[in-house]
């Protein structure tokens, strides 16, 4: 049998569940989550490897309306991710699906390649949720299967993963198959911290974050990281740094345990908090800090 591979574009509202579904099917951390909508910014890609075939799953930005730069940039980055992908995974909330998730699948109406739609977190929904969802859904002939999994507890994930293998077409690895995202060590390491910003911090203030790396030097042993995290506002620095330094203590602490679990390393990371008013809508901030439409 000939090898496969192929690209698959995971598309929905924002924290439905796409970067918990892809580091469940592969198994590794490719991308970070957070109870917070529109935690995946960028378009990453995550390698799922078996002898038979490389489907690479493409992680896109949570379909919304925001009129930042940085808004702009994050549908850019989801329309990017479908377009050239061998098939398309419209993913839903099972305890929360509304008319934004029929539009969402409705634009795929004339789509070129198989698109299927998949319930995510039937864990903690229930029949009575999920079967009008499903009679609505019977409605969008063009979808080639409907599926219900839960990517927290792993449920039906081999089902779905043996479907979406049938739409890859033959061809040799797309990336070295000892290797699981796209993304440099760099880009992982600035996003836990960035993951762990987003589940310390208030509502208010996590989309108006960045990470900015200043120095990352990494040995056999030890491993030294010097970030900035990026503010909108001086109220917004306080809050960061926390009383007595207790908030950015904690991000700081959290990140640095998940990091050396990572790479493996002792880790020392020096976390500090600067101000950039309106970075989200200054294309230099954003090119600097890895928001760059040319390299969608």
């Amino acid at each position: 049998m000939a090898f496969k591979s192929g690209f698959i574009a995971i598309i929905g509202k924002p924290n439905v569940g796409k970067s918990s579904l892809i580091n469940a099917i592969i198994g590794e951390k490719v991308c970070i989550t957070s109870p917070k909508p529109q935690t995946t910014r960028n378009k990453i890609l995550g390698i799922y490897n078996t002898p038979e075939y490389q489907m690479v799953f493409v992680d896109t930005p949570g379909v919304q309306n925001t009129q930042s730069a940085l808004g702009s940039y994050m549908t850019k980055a989801t329309a990017s991710g479908a377009a050239g992908a061998d098939a398309i995974v419209i993913l839903l909330d099972a305890t929360s699906v509304t008319n934004t998730d029929y539009s969402i699948i409705s634009k795929y109406e004339n789509s070129k390649v198989p698109v299927y739609v998949v319930i995510n977190k039937i864990d903690i929904s229930n029949y009575e949720k999920v079967y009008p969802v499903l009679s609505k859904l019977n409605n969008f002939t063009f979808v080639k299967k409907f599926f219900t999994i839960s990517a927290l507890k792993r449920k039906k994930l081999d089902v779905l993963v043996k479907e979406l293998s049938e739409c890859l077409p033959e061809g040799d690895p797309l990336y070295d198959t000892d290797t699981y995202t796209d993304r440099p060590v760099k880009f992982l390491a600035t996003e836990i911290i960035r993951e762990k910003a987003l589940l310390y911090l208030q509502e208010e203030i996590p989309h108006g974050i960045a990470i900015e790396l200043q120095k990352y030097l990494e040995g056999e042993t030890q491993t030294t990281i010097f970030a900035d995290i990026i503010c909108e506002s001086e109220r917004h620095k306080q809050i960061i740094i926390g009383r007595g330094g207790n908030m950015l203590k904690n991000i700081g602490s959290s990140a640095r345990h998940e990091l050396e679990k990572m790479l493996q390393t002792k880790v020392t990371l020096k976390l500090f908090v600067k101000v950039k008013p309106d970075w989200k809508n200054s294309r230099y901030m954003l090119s600097s800090l890895g928001y760059d439409d040319k390299d969608l």
